[in-house]
């Protein structure tokens, strides 16, 4: 008989304790939480009580992976994010703070990257787990804030759209539908983002045309520094699945990585391919592109044809023929990458893919799946009639 009131002890002792911290953190929810183990991103196998109700991102722009999976508020579960979106994307902060306008009112936090992260500030805000990208692990483990935050009774759980986007951004999302107990939605987009993608490499492949030689340059005109690009991830993965060429694969052995205008002018790519977006409030007044929500056509496409006139452009094939294009930069750091491979592959091969329209899917993946209305914006092109 002692083994049987043991166990119904732990168990009403754990009850108790739910209770408690229930009432404490307000009490309205009834949603009873059981722990999972899962495996994040990093490789790590961590234990968190799910669904979580109390989430802290790590960045502003996990935004986008939550709204797709709770997109009535996406934000109901967020007690503190890292304050980036409003920077590095204020089109999308505008139109999810008109929707959203309590959102302005979640606290706020610095980066794990340069330190500026608040444990104790976390801790009063008694989170259920802390999202983390995982390009901040480093840097997360090297400040201590791991063992600080694992001494709380706080778990890390890395998640990656970023880093390695294509291998990496549907187990994030499967992931985070676990943690949110929304897999269900999960699946759903995954599996629109499988198919979307799908209707590029399937083509590709089947078809096997001429690859053109592409130069993505990265955030160009966000400073004089030329060129920023990418290797063989991120970007540069896009090149290749849209059909492409990335004349900086063997050259950048990484992800990120610069160019130097003498090695662009010697690859003569057929196609250049700028990431833009609207960094007012990084480099004011700057030369960036500002594609994006929303955003100004004619003014962006001004600003991408000053960026032919940089030394690295000089005489190279895509300036003459027009095949000069800009994109939004956020494709690169959000869920949606399978939208600007659609893109790509369509201004690499047009006639390859006259009856594929990425805006339609763009537009598609707002109705279906995101809280705030579709804006065009996206991309523009010197080729444009």
């Amino acid at each position: 008989m002692t083994q049987p009131r043991s166990l119904f002890a732990g168990y009403a002792a754990r009850l108790v304790r739910l209770a408690v911290i229930t009432l404490a953190l307000g009490g309205a929810n009834s949603t009873w939480a059981d722990p999972i183990t899962v495996t994040d991103i990093a490789g790590r196998q961590v234990t968190v009580e799910a669904p979580v109700q109390r989430v802290i991102l790590g960045e502003g722009r996990q935004i986008y992976l939550l709204a797709a999976l709770e997109p009535d508020n996406p934000f109901a579960h967020v007690v503190g994010w890292r304050h980036d979106l409003a920077e590095a994307d204020p089109d999308n902060y505008a139109a999810y703070a008109a929707k959203f306008p309590e959102m302005k009112q979640i606290p706020t936090f610095g980066g794990f990257k340069d330190g500026t992260f608040d444990v104790e500030q976390a801790a009063s805000l008694h989170p259920d787990v802390v999202l983390m990208n995982l390009e901040a692990k480093a840097a997360t483990e090297d400040a201590g804030y791991d063992t600080k935050l694992a001494a709380l009774g706080i778990p890390i759980v890395y998640v990656d759209f970023r880093e390695k986007p294509l291998a990496h951004t549907i187990p994030s999302m499967r992931l985070m539908g676990r943690l949110l107990g929304d897999t269900q939605r999960a699946d759903a987009f995954i599996d629109f983002a499988e198919a979307q993608l799908a209707r590029v490499t399937d083509k590709i492949a089947a078809a096997d045309p001429a690859r053109p030689k592409v130069f993505i340059d990265r955030a160009g005109g966000y400073s004089d520094d030329c060129c920023m690009s990418f290797g063989p991830g991120n970007f540069g993965e896009y090149v290749e699945l849209a059909g492409g060429h990335n004349i900086a694969d063997g050259i950048i052995p990484s992800t990120f990585g610069t160019l130097n205008p003498e090695q662009i002018i010697a690859a003569n790519p057929d196609q250049v391919v700028v990431t833009g977006g609207n960094w007012g409030a990084y480099v004011p007044g700057g030369n960036w592109v500002g594609v994006g929500p929303g955003a100004d056509m004619q003014k962006a496409r001004a600003k991408l044809e000053q960026l032919t006139h940089r030394t690295a452009m000089t005489g190279i094939e895509a300036v003459k023929t027009g095949q000069v294009h800009a994109i939004w930069h956020q494709f690169y750091n959000s869920p949606y990458y399978f939208v600007a491979v659609q893109q790509l592959a369509k201004w690499f091969h047009p006639e390859l893919f006259a009856d594929l329209d990425p805006e339609a899917t763009l537009r598609e993946l707002h109705q279906r799946f995101l809280p705030v209305d579709y804006a065009p914006g996206y991309w523009v092109s010197l080729h444009d009639e």
